[in-house]
């Protein structure tokens, strides 16, 4: 008996239309098994040999943009997944695919929640793009959702695969003795901001791309946060009348001690040598780790162009016999690890919670979902009062009672105003 995974993408922007649209394609037409070894999941290549995975649909806000998608992947592969555009076009696949497996869910950062509780409520898995959502009680709702229907909902934290991650998680960190404080910095160039994402004021930096920064501090010490504090400024982009933040710092501590400053921005100029600025480091007690991941030292220049880098582990092609390329790299990792512990939940038999170890889950990202909701009221706050004049004071608590923002400049109001509960559960 055919064993076929069903796949709709919901979102075919930058990062939908390329990475998930062209890994989609190389499984249309050669599986999963290939993939694999990558992922330390081998051992399953004859279990997934039999699989075909189909990208049935493709859904969009505007017609053109799943045109387009449609179009490049049947150019691809020779197979043409139905279009869809809309506020809510998953509600037609749903309709006319009602045997769905997979919602992959690229929409923008603000629009995530919706499709994905529109997908766990009729019991098809989700593999959604990072931040799961931008609130702590979404990402209660959701975590319930996939609990109740017994559905895997996995989120694209890619930046768990890169090889140099990997061995930082595996080995260097266990020399470096225990963690003590250190940085984490992901800088965006000025076009996603101003032409790429027409949503920019709806999120920040650090929601953007800071998670991928938490979630892989979270995936080498397991430690939970105990406060915050945030700040963000807004100059270059206010220029364009875009009213977001230009960049954003974050520092959380942590409950094994160790702290942690996110640095953000989505203005780096064009000029600039790389796609990103990109890069970490941690200090332990007995060494230190640095990693940076905008320039590994391959560098090229020449007649009529600038000094260029390139990340050549995120995402790469590798020529095929046949003129075609596969598209390898931790980029693709990520989604390889989320689609096999789908496949062994529907064709093993096997429990979201036997399959969780895989790939980052929902409960995972629950933790960076609420250093994000807690950022945000934290940096509007303190740029408030910057801007008054009365510093930067205000700060999130993490405990058993849940997240409690603390700002003292509302002590003229009383006591018990200076603290205010956003959430009353434990994180």
């Amino acid at each position: 008996m055919a064993q076929t995974l069903k796949i709709a993408l919901a979102g075919a922007g930058m990062f939908g239309g390329d990475v998930h649209l062209r890994t989609y394609a190389d499984l249309q037409r050669f599986g999963i098994a290939g993939q694999l070894a990558r992922v330390g999941l081998d051992q399953w290549t004859r279990d997934f040999s039999g699989v075909k995975f189909e990208l049935v649909a493709v859904a969009t806000r505007s017609p053109a943009s799943a045109l387009r998608a449609q179009t490049h992947f049947k150019e691809w592969t020779g197979h043409e997944p139905a279009a869809y555009s809309g506020d809510a076009p998953w509600e037609e696949i749903f309709r006319d695919f009602p045997d769905l497996d997979v919602l992959a869910v690229a929409t923008p950062d603000h629009l995530h929640t919706q499709p994905i509780l529109a997908a766990l409520a009729r019991g098809v898995h989700v593999i959604t793009e990072k931040p799961m959502c931008l609130t702590i009680h979404e990402a209660d709702e959701i975590i319930e959702a996939a609990r109740a229907k017994g559905c895997v909902v996995a989120v694209d934290m890619h930046k768990r695969y890169d090889p140099d991650h990997l061995r930082v998680r595996d080995d260097i960190q266990k020399r470096i003795g225990p963690p003590l404080y250190g940085t984490a910095y992901l800088e965006e160039p000025l076009e996603v901001a101003t032409g790429t994402f027409k949503w920019v004021e709806s999120s920040d930096p650090f929601s953007y791309v800071g998670a991928h920064w938490t979630d892989l501090i979270y995936s080498y010490y397991h430690s939970k946060p105990v406060s915050l504090t945030a700040v963000g400024q807004k100059k270059r982009l206010v220029r364009d009348g875009i009213n977001a933040y230009d960049a954003v710092q974050v520092r959380v501590d942590f409950e094994n001690g160790m702290s942690i400053n996110f640095h953000n921005n989505w203005v780096t100029p064009p000029e600039f040598e790389g796609p990103v600025n990109q890069g970490h480091e941690i200090v332990g007690a007995d060494g230190k780790v640095e990693s940076d991941q905008q320039y590994r030292g391959f560098r090229w220049w020449n007649k009529g162009a600038k000094s260029c880098t390139a990340n050549n582990h995120f995402t790469r092609e590798v020529a095929r016999p046949d003129g075609s390329r596969a598209y390898v790299g931790y980029g693709v990792d990520s989604l390889t690890v989320s689609l096999a512990a789908i496949c062994r939940v529907k064709f093993h038999g096997e429990s979201r919670e036997a399959v969780a170890g895989l790939y980052p889950t929902a409960e995972e990202s629950r933790i960076t979902v609420a250093l994000i909701h807690a950022a945000a009221l934290v940096r509007d706050l303190n740029f408030k009062y910057l801007n008054e004049g009365k510093g930067a004071s205000v700060t999130a608590r993490f405990g058993p009672d849940g997240v409690t923002i603390v700002d003292p400049n509302r002590a003229a109001e009383g006591a018990a105003a200076v603290f205010q509960r956003i959430y009353d559960q434990p994180i």
